[in-house]
């Protein structure tokens, strides 16, 4: 058995532990189908910066584009996933795309579902946060819509039914 001195001993803790919180997520939606509808997946949460990197692995959608929001309340208790609540809103701006300055702090880029009804996104967001302040998502839900988020249509963008719907939880 060959004997490593301590420093290397230590350094190489440190590194694998490192290494396992390494893109750890720091909250994570299961998302279940609402009544009569297939859609689940993943959604995950991560510190990085002032802002969060949302990774979500979703199937059983139809193909093309998603509405897809973090909403208010962290209930998906009813069929349709009303339960949930409106988009989360805390710093009181309209709904829009993500991408401009003016959006809801639950406001996401849009899912984009393949032929085979799968869809997966990566992308970092603003303006919340996992386990403090106003912006805390911890609790709320996340859903997925039946259809496009036209980014205009005041306070939803005009996104459909819910197709399902998961609480965030610290992970």
């Amino acid at each position: 058995m060959k004997i490593l001195p301590a420093c290397v001993t230590v350094a190489a803790l440190v590194a694998g532990c490192a290494s396992m919180t390494a893109g750890a997520p720091g909250a994570v939606a299961e998302l279940a189908p609402t009544q009569g509808n297939a859609a689940k997946g993943t959604v995950t949460f991560a510190p990085k910066g002032d802002g969060l990197v949302v990774t979500a692995r979703v199937s059983g959608l139809t193909p093309g584009p998603h509405g897809f929001h973090i909403h208010e309340k962290g209930d998906c208790s009813a069929p349709d996933g009303t339960s949930a609540g409106g988009h989360f809103n805390p710093h009181g701006k309209p709904h829009g795309n993500p991408a401009a300055a003016d959006h809801h702090g639950g406001d996401l880029p849009m899912l984009e579902a393949d032929a085979a009804g799968n869809a997966t996104l990566t992308v970092e967001i603003g303006g919340v946060t996992i386990g403090s302040g106003a912006g805390d998502i911890v609790g709320r839900s996340v859903i997925v819509h039946k259809d496009a988020d036209d980014f205009r249509t005041q306070p939803t963008g005009n996104s459909g039914a819910r197709v399902a719907c998961g609480v965030i939880r610290k992970a």
